[in-house]
């Protein structure tokens, strides 16, 4: 389905998804992030890739498993807290961000399907808006497959063509809330369609960084597991873990027992993030760390996205989206690091 949306009328689109928890690109502390709006306002989508990438509406950084409560004398009793969200919509979503969801999807239904994840994944729908241009000298999903105008993980593209939007529904879940806005819609002509691919064609012309050897990078970390670049790469990392922590595809976590009250004893079991680059993320009961300088855990974070994720789902993990790149306080530059990695 391809239709036209008027600027004017993107309102109208969005008083139409009543019951929907609706959300889009916002500006503020001198950044951009997804914010929630209300049905019936239009968003304002002139932005740059937002910080935070959308994994955190599947994939919180804090969410709570259960409560638990033992009195005394009495049985433990254990309350469920599985997520039953509202259905969201997702404006503004860039095309690295939305390839980044069907990697994600992979982690967490490939062994086991995770019901907190999917409960959050299966009410979401993705729109994205199409780059006109790259948002930042660090972007380089071209480099890795994707493309300004990339379709997967994506519910619905959307292409700013001036005064309105060219909108394309790519799933079934996008296509259901473009029907529920019909009115809002114009048809789409052929000269609006060329003119699509003209802007999809610019912006796919103008120039990103690339990637030396791409296919040989996953070789080329196994021969040079043991070498020395790895600490001379991490020589100026200070562990802080931004670099994962905004990643779009990052999905370590760590689970523990909160308690809230020790009488009666009552508490949670949490998820929250875990990060590869912290110094306790493998440290052992006994005190040994496998991974305990900072090398080792550069050299685990490009491992992870350019080679066992490569083995285990046959992709890279990362989108490209150049977050890592632009958000280090130090300026570690995961492009250099591969250059240097695929290096003879």
């Amino acid at each position: 389905m391809e239709k036209i949306l008027c600027k004017e009328s993107f309102a109208g689109w969005l008083a139409a998804l009543k019951g929907y928890d609706l959300y889009a690109p916002a500006f503020a502390d001198a950044v951009w992030n997804h914010a929630r709006i209300e049905a019936g306002t239009t968003p304002e989508l002139d932005h740059t890739n937002t910080v935070r990438s959308v994994k955190e509406f599947a994939f919180p950084q804090r969410e709570v498993f259960f409560r638990f409560e033992q009195t005394k004398g009495g049985a433990p009793t254990l309350t469920a807290t599985v997520p039953d969200p509202a259905p969201t919509v997702i404006f503004g979503v860039r095309p690295c961000d939305g390839r980044a969801m069907p990697r994600n999807d992979k982690v967490f239904a490939a062994e086991f399907k995770d019901p907190y994840y999917w409960a959050r994944r299966d009410k979401l729908t993705l729109v994205g808006l199409a780059c006109a241009e790259p948002h930042s000298p660090n972007c380089f999903c071209q480099a890795l497959g994707g493309a300004p105008d990339a379709e997967e993980g994506l519910d619905i593209l959307m292409t700013d063509l001036g005064d309105r939007y060219h909108v394309k529904g790519v799933t079934g879940r996008g296509i259901e809330i473009m029907v529920r806005g019909s009115d809002a819609f114009d048809e789409a002509r052929a000269a609006d369609k060329k003119q699509v691919q003209e802007r999809h064609a610019a912006a796919r012309a103008v120039g990103q960084r690339g990637v030396n050897d791409l296919g040989k990078i996953a070789e080329a970390i196994r021969q040079r597991f043991d070498d020395a670049l790895w600490q001379d790469m991490a020589r100026t990392c200070i562990g802080c873990g931004i670099c994962t922590f905004l990643c779009p595809t990052c999905h370590c976590f760590d689970i523990n027992d909160e308690v809230i009250c020790q009488s009666p004893c009552s508490g949670e079991r949490v998820r929250t993030w875990d990060n590869c680059q912290f110094a306790d993320f493998t440290m052992h009961t006994s005190g040994h760390n496998p991974r305990h300088d900072l090398g080792a855990r550069l050299r685990q974070r490009i491992s992870h996205k350019f080679l066992y994720f490569v083995d285990n789902h046959g992709t890279q993990q990362c989108t490209g989206c150049g977050r890592c790149i632009s958000e280090c306080p130090v300026g570690i530059d995961i492009v250099r690091v591969l250059d240097t990695v695929s290096q003879p």
